[in-house]
């Protein structure tokens, strides 16, 4: 199959409606100019990539957010249908999802109609309300009402306006959906048909997978991290294990996750994370159900086959301590 860059052109339907949401990019591209022009030169790149007739994303950086990478961090996806545009995931700050709005603009005229929220981490939500204010309809699991109407929500906004500068800032804002699912969906658009997964908890309590039937396409959210270590977090494991457990059954062959490169083995690579997971589960269980002090369970741990794979220093030992402390609360 041969894929194709953003900047390879393609032909779609045009007319008025095409024409308006033409001037109405620009405009927006115009109005988000970045805060210093100097510093345009040192942004990461995004290009969009085809993986199917329909299907497209964006690959951000294996990295920590920053100041300097926009928080460019995590991939999205597109999918073209006669009927317009819908975008799985908003990026990571406002001025990264109007890059992300001129790389489909190089693919297609038509409108972005729907964005697909997998779930509510920051590096996934901050661009959203670009696509809202241009009519783009949000939908997301209702698993993320709490943390979305959450202090913690709030206080991670309010770091990001620090750490973030100038990308995310007074006018980022957390965007509510227009649409909560909840449960299994799926559009029709254009003759394409989309399905929409919940798989939560897992990753997260509201974790969204897009499966396009036809093209074989999965796109994954952050349930799969491909090439580098999985961020645990407070995810539910065990059921985070039984969601790949259900991805696996999908039987794709490409898949976009949502951090990494995509697959054309998406068998191979998700066990990767579902085997990562198994560990972290082994090797904490016998220590939390011993009352094993967490640094003496770790340290006799064998990691050597992960502490190769990238990430491994920064997000290993948080993920071990989560999954120690998970595993606690499950044995009471």
């Amino acid at each position: 199959m041969n894929y194709r860059r953003a900047s390879e052109p393609m032909k779609t339907r045009t007319g008025p409606s095409a024409w308006l949401w033409r001037c109405t990019v620009a405009w927006v591209l115009a109005m988000s100019a970045m805060p210093s022009l100097a510093r345009a030169q040192a942004l990461p790149e995004m290009v969009a990539r085809q993986v199917s007739p329909s299907a497209w994303y964006v690959q951000g950086l294996s990295a920590v957010g920053s100041s300097a990478n926009q928080n460019f961090i995590s991939n999205a996806g597109f999918v073209v249908t006669p009927a317009g545009v819908l975008v799985i995931d908003a990026l990571g700050s406002p001025a990264l999802a109007t890059r992300l709005l001129a790389e489909i603009a190089k693919v297609t005229a038509l409108p972005v109609t729907h964005v697909i929220v997998t779930h509510y981490h920051a590096d996934h939500i901050f661009g959203l309300q670009v696509f809202q204010a241009l009519g783009a309809r949000v939908v997301a699991h209702r698993g993320a009402l709490a943390y979305l109407n959450s202090d913690a929500a709030r206080q991670r906004l309010a770091v990001s306006r620090q750490d973030l500068a100038p990308w995310v800032d007074e006018q980022t804002r957390l965007v509510q959906p227009d649409l909560w699912l909840d449960g299994p969906h799926e559009l029709l658009l254009g003759g394409t048909r989309i399905q929409i997964k919940p798989l939560g908890p897992a990753h997260t309590p509201e974790d969204l997978a897009v499966y396009l039937p036809e093209d074989k396409v999965l796109y994954t959210g952050d349930l799969v991290f491909r090439g580098r270590l999985p961020f645990v977090g407070q995810a539910d494991s065990r059921r985070w294990i039984g969601a790949l457990d259900e991805l696996l059954a999908l039987g794709p062959t490409a898949m976009v996750p949502g951090h990494g490169a995509p697959s054309t083995t998406p068998r191979q690579d998700m066990q990767l994370t579902r085997d990562y997971l198994l560990y972290l589960r082994s090797v904490m269980a016998q220590a939390a159900k011993n009352l094993e002090p967490f640094e003496q369970a770790y340290d006799a741990a064998d990691w050597s086959r992960f502490e190769r794979v990238p990430m491994f220093g920064i997000v290993n030992r948080m993920n071990a301590y989560n999954t120690y402390l998970l595993l606690e609360r499950e044995g009471n």
